[in-house]
């Protein structure tokens, strides 16, 4: 029997209870198609900073190295360390690390699932630059703590990062229905987001079957609100895409519904899988957390390692569980009752 190594990072918050309801929804799909996941828990969080002093080993990248993949439940608790310290101690190394460039996150209204736009098909593919741009983590402060202290945070876009991000979304675009729109801020920011538009337009020639819109990123936020119709795959920037998707999550419902995967599209390395809804310390253990995000992942990371039969029936038992009244769930739902439901849809 096929058998893939999952590194489960469940983190902080309600990470760990989003991540058991992920993999054990992941590992009936698994027997019902005819694989294995074999998992190890590690448990790198803010927890284990507090004892160690990092937010991982020295050698925790190589350990996850070997992994097929890694399911990542969240991190950060600010109260006990501050989330630059959490976010650049755990998720950038590992996606810089593995070559992570791609951030893949999808943004469709599932069956039953109200949102606050009075829209009946809401389906926009967010592709985000992961691993330079904005949170490239080049700068520095000086003189701290005085009248003259200077912070300096650069942006770094280099012409391989910009070209291969964009290359990634035409691809993406080319497989659904043909439009990409790019989002930059040109008009302001004169060297990196013009450069942005002269490689997006030097990639356009090679695709001409895809329908290329470039939009600034403030004009982007309100055509998601106003016409988010008219759009099919985005591609920002680090921090641009960062905004932007958190705006999708909205739309589709709330963060509990918001999936992403962190892809080495060359399959160099492992590719990471992880809710976007953040660790949520104000519920921790109530076991009231929304795990469709966690579960939405999983099936991502199913379908990247080449099990897509057993993707496609995670994703049928989520929109059968959602239409079924569970669409409308928040904290008054258990999360151990949602995943009851779709693991009886999935039995």
């Amino acid at each position: 029997m096929k058998t893939y190594s999952i590194a489960l990072i469940p983190g902080d918050g309600i990470g760990r209870d989003v991540t058991d309801a992920a993999w054990a929804i992941l590992a009936k799909a698994a027997e019902n198609s005819g694989f294995r996941l074999d998992g190890t828990r590690f448990p790198w969080s803010c927890a284990f900073y507090e004892e160690t002093g990092s937010m991982l080993p020295t050698d925790g990248i190589e350990i996850l190295r070997g992994f097929d993949a890694i399911l990542l439940g969240a991190v950060g608790w600010p109260a006990k360390v501050p989330d630059s310290v959490s976010l650049h101690g755990l998720l950038l190394p590992i996606r810089k690390a593995f070559v992570q460039y791609a951030n893949v996150r999808p943004h469709r209204l599932l069956p039953g699932v109200q949102g606050p736009l009075r829209v009946e098909d809401f389906d926009i593919l967010c592709i985000r630059e992961n691993t330079e741009g904005e949170y490239s983590g080049a700068g520095g402060r000086i003189h701290q703590g005085t009248d003259n202290e200077v912070a300096v945070e650069t942006s770094i876009f280099t012409r391989a990062g910009v070209e291969r991000i964009l290359r990634f979304g035409f691809e993406q675009a080319r497989a659904r229905r043909g439009r990409l729109a790019s989002v930059t801020k040109s008009n302001a920011q004169k060297y990196s987001m013009v450069f942005w538009d002269e490689v997006t337009r030097k990639l356009a020639a090679e695709y001409p079957d895809v329908e290329v819109t470039s939009y600034h990123i403030d004009a982007m936020a309100a055509r998601m609100i106003l016409a988010p119709d008219s759009l099919d795959v985005i591609v920002a920037s680090n921090l641009f895409g960062d905004i932007l998707t958190d705006i999708g999550a909205a739309i589709q419902g709330g963060l509990g519904f918001a999936a992403s995967a962190n892809i080495n599209p060359d399959r160099s390395a492992p590719s990471m899988f992880e809710p976007v809804h953040g660790s949520a310390p104000d519920i921790a253990d109530l076991g009231t957390a929304n795990p469709i995000a966690a579960v939405w992942s999983g099936a991502m990371m199913l379908d990247h390692l080449g099990e897509a039969d057993a993707a496609r029936k995670i994703m049928h038992a989520l929109e059968r569980t959602t239409a079924s009244g569970f669409g409308t769930a928040r904290a008054q739902q258990k999360t151990e009752a949602i995943t009851a439901a779709i693991l009886n849809v999935l039995d």
